[in-house]
């Protein structure tokens, strides 16, 4: 059975509810227009530094403001969940965010790729790409309390379904080759601390394998030690998975924070205004109103069935193992709710993941190092494990401090180089001259045996054999070295043995000036011809 909320018979409300019906219509004209020419012009670069509305409050005005400047590509009806639509989602990642009417038959669109691009990720948050960092940590050390508003006035529980199905409810995809079957990736999992009420949202990967239940992946962190402590007193944990959350709560959602720090408070100093929130149907966790979809259930005590394969962001498929399980107690959704899915491996869950960990990761630097000026953690490291510093060196041997500081600032990291203040970290053909020109490995290499990293970095397991096959037990698992790489020249050098070679005016001269447009030469005579 299903219910629909019954909407309060105040001028606000009612404004409200038209206001998502319409807007359902608008936001597929906006995109729809604007997208058909460029679906097919996979190397467009768009402009997209004039989001003058700042912070975008929900999903769809979002995705309309995208819509409106080329980015959003409006796919065929009726695309395979099975595969296809990630494929496609993929070939469009980076480059426009793709939305997929009628996927499989099913009346709920799916959308992903829509933060796929570090500049719209600013333009989200209605800064610069110089100024994200700074902003996303500002917004992490002073997070406004939410608010809460009544049922009727929260869009994501218009309608009510408690008698659940999610296969048959959810265009749930199939992602990557071998992943065993349905995965919601971007489900923001919202949990109370059994012991002191507060709040802690993540992103985990939940593989649907039946009507009403849904395996969950947890790594050691907050979640898992509220689980923990619900378990232990044999109790479940009520557990909320929101799908069609804004921009600016997903990512905050990453934000390295310790335990009993609201993530949702977070998105609220994103927004600049607490966050609106309503009480779950069936339990008391608080859930973004605005958002499309609520999955309410709970992770049961003493449970555990098979998860997996599934391809992470390493790029490689973890191990099947046995997992907790969430028993889903009831959906709640929009009137026309939206689904988003999130390519595993790609930009979009790349960049959640790098921005709030770059973010934190600088700010622990500069405590120590106040010569750490930016940080980036490389696409090509997955968003998490390679990190590059930018550092104005004043001692020898200051590098190493920094290498060593960031190792302990969070277990993920892999390769931590060290570069200049005259080297951008965030152009990888940069630092590589960094590293090949002021750096020898004898002397410059901090290599660290036996660290704990990343349970999902395959290399870690390379050589622990176990019988049948089977995963190292937890307390083996992600068992790392650790390298550092000092890429700084001596703070005292010979001449001009380490200056950087320029031409004066590279980085001042006016081409639009300079250079005739639309002249051509006669190579014969050399003649210039306008």
């Amino acid at each position: 059975m299903h219910e629909k909320r019954a909407p309060r018979t105040s001028t606000r409300n009612f404004a409200i509810i038209n206001y998502d019906i319409k807007y359902q219509n608008l936001l597929f004209e906006v995109i729809y227009h604007h997208s058909l020419y460029w679906i097919h012009n996979e190397e467009t670069e768009v402009n997209s530094n004039n989001f003058e509305q700042g912070p975008a409050s929900d999903l769809r005005t979002w995705l309309a403001h995208l819509g409106a400047s080329g980015r959003v590509a409006v796919v065929r009806e009726g695309v395979r969940l099975k595969h296809q639509l990630a494929a496609i989602a993929k070939r469009l990642d980076g480059k426009q965010a793709a939305f997929f009417p009628h996927p499989d038959g099913y009346a709920i669109p799916v959308v992903s790729g829509f933060m796929s691009r570090r500049a719209w990720i600013a333009e989200a948050m209605g800064v610069t790409e110089t100024e994200l960092l700074a902003a996303y940590r500002n917004a992490s050390d002073n997070p406004l309390p939410w608010q809460e508003v009544a049922a009727n006035d929260a869009p994501c529980q218009q309608v009510v379904k408690r008698d659940v199905d999610l296969l048959a409810a959810l265009p749930i995809p199939t992602h990557s080759e071998h992943d065993n079957g349905p995965y919601i990736t971007a489900g923001l999992v919202i949990a109370r601390n059994p012991v002191t009420g507060i709040q802690n949202v993540s992103i985990n990967r939940i593989q649907v394998h039946a009507r009403d239940r849904m395996a969950i992946l947890m790594l050691p962190r907050h979640l898992h030690a509220f689980y923990q402590a619900a378990e232990a007193r044999g109790a479940a944990l009520d557990v909320a998975v929101v799908i069609g959350a804004d921009p600016l709560t997903l990512l905050a959602s990453q934000a390295i924070s310790p335990i009993d720090h609201d993530e949702l408070e977070i998105a609220g100093a994103l927004h600049g205004a607490p966050l609106p929130v309503v009480k779950c149907v069936s339990s008391d966790v608080r859930v973004p109103a605005r958002a499309e979809i609520v999955i309410e259930g709970k992770l049961l005590p003493k449970v555990r069935e098979p998860e997996g394969p599934f391809g992470e962001f390493p790029k490689y498929y973890s191990a099947r193992e046995d997992r907790e399980v969430i028993q889903v107690s009831a959906i709640t959704h929009r009137e026309s709710p939206l689904f988003h899915t999130i390519v595993p491996a790609e930009m979009e869950h790349l960049l959640l993941g790098a921005i709030p960990r770059e973010a934190t990761l600088l700010a622990l630097l500069q405590r120590s190092h106040p010569g750490v000026s930016d940080v980036h953690l490389s696409i090509g490291g997955v968003g998490r494990y390679h990190l590059h510093v930018r550092f104005r060196k004043k001692r020898e041997g200051e590098a190493k401090n920094v290498i060593l500081c960031a190792f302990g600032a969070h277990y993920d990291l892999k390769q931590v180089t060290v570069v200049d203040d005259d080297v951008d970290v965030h152009d990888p053909l940069q630092v590589e001259w960094a590293v090949a020109t002021r750096f020898q490995a004898d002397r410059d290499l901090v290599v660290i045996a036996g660290a704990q990293g990343s349970v999902l970095d395959p290399s870690t397991t390379v050589g622990i054999e176990m019988p049948g096959g089977a995963p190292p037990p937890p307390h083996m698992q992600g068992i790392s070295a650790k390298m550092g790489i000092d890429a700084t020249r001596p703070v005292v050098y010979h001449e001009h043995v380490f200056t950087k070679v320029k031409v004066p005016g590279e980085d001042t001269v006016d081409l639009a000036t300079e250079v005739s447009a639309g002249a051509t030469v006669d190579w014969s005579c050399m003649q210039v011809l306008r």
